[in-house]
C-alpha cells in the first residue's frame, strides 16, 4: 500500500513540478523586467497629468516602454549618425579606469550571444575528457584565432564542455582540431543528454571508435 502511495505522489510530483517552475521563472522574469522602468513611467505621467490613471495599473506597462527603447535604440544604431554618436561614446567609457573593465567585457559577451554573426553552441562534438578513455560531450564555438593560438603549434578549436545538470557553467577548453568529432545530433538534444546526466535515450548511436587513441592520426575534422 505505502509503495503505491509513493508512486503516487511521485507521479504527482512529475507532471506537477515542470509545469510550476516553469510558470513561477515566467512570473519572476515578467516582474523583473516590468520594474525596471515602471517606476519611471509611472512618475513620468504622474507629473504629466497630475494624478494617477488606469495607463498606470496596466500589467506589464515597464515591459512595453523597456521594448520601444531597445527597438528606438536599435534604429538609432542602424544609422550613420547613431554610429557616429555610439564610437564617440564607447570611446569615453573605454577609457574610463576600472569601468572600462566591466564594460568591455559585457559587451564583448553580448556581440557573442546576440550578434547576427555569431557562432557560440554552433554544433555539438564529442572529444576526450579528462583523460584518455573518458569521453565528454562539448560545444563548437569557433575556430580559435588570435593570441591563443600563435602560442599553440597545432591548429585548435574552441569547444565548451558543460556541466550536469546545470549547463550554464562549464569549462572552455581548446582543443586540436584532429582530436574532436562531429555528432549526429542537435545542440538541443545534446543539451537534453546533459541536462538528464545521460538518463535520456538517444536514437542516435555514438560511434566511440572513430575517436583514435591518444598520440594516433586522427581523420575526423571539422570543416
Amino acid at each position: 500500500m505505502w509503495a503505491k502511495i509513493r508512486k503516487t505522489f511521485l507521479a504527482g510530483i512529475l507532471v506537477l513540478a515542470p509545469i510550476t517552475l516553469s510558470i513561477y521563472i515566467l512570473y519572476f522574469l515578467f516582474n523583473f523586467l516590468d520594474s525596471i522602468l515602471k517606476e519611471t513611467v509611472t512618475n513620468f505621467i504622474i507629473n504629466r497629468f497630475g494624478e494617477e490613471s488606469i495607463i498606470t495599473a496596466i500589467p506589464g506597462l515597464g515591459i512595453i516602454f523597456l521594448i520601444a527603447l531597445i527597438f528606438i535604440t536599435g534604429a538609432i544604431a542602424r544609422n550613420y549618425f547613431g554610429r557616429k554618436v555610439i564610437s564617440l561614446g564607447d570611446y569615453i567609457v573605454t577609457h574610463i579606469p576600472l569601468l572600462n573593465r566591466i564594460y568591455i567585457a559585457i559587451k564583448e559577451i553580448s556581440e557573442a550571444v546576440f550578434s547576427e554573426k555569431r557562432e557560440l553552441f554552433k554544433k555539438a562534438v564529442l572529444i576526450e575528457y579528462p583523460r584518455p578513455g573518458c569521453y565528454s560531450i562539448a560545444f563548437f564555438t569557433q575556430d580559435t584565432k588570435g593570441k591563443i593560438q600563435e602560442n599553440i603549434s597545432e591548429d585548435v578549436v574552441s569547444v565548451i564542455i558543460p556541466t550536469t545538470p546545470n549547463p550554464t557553467s562549464g569549462y572552455l577548453l581548446f582543443v586540436p582540431k584532429k582530436d574532436v568529432q562531429d555528432l549526429d545530433m542537435s545542440v538541443e538534444e545534446a543539451l537534453k543528454l546533459v541536462i538528464s546526466g545521460g538518463s535520456i535515450h538517444l536514437k542516435e548511436k555514438i560511434n566511440l571508435k572513430k575517436i583514435p587513441p591518444y598520440g594516433k592520426k586522427r581523420k575526423n575534422k571539422i570543416v
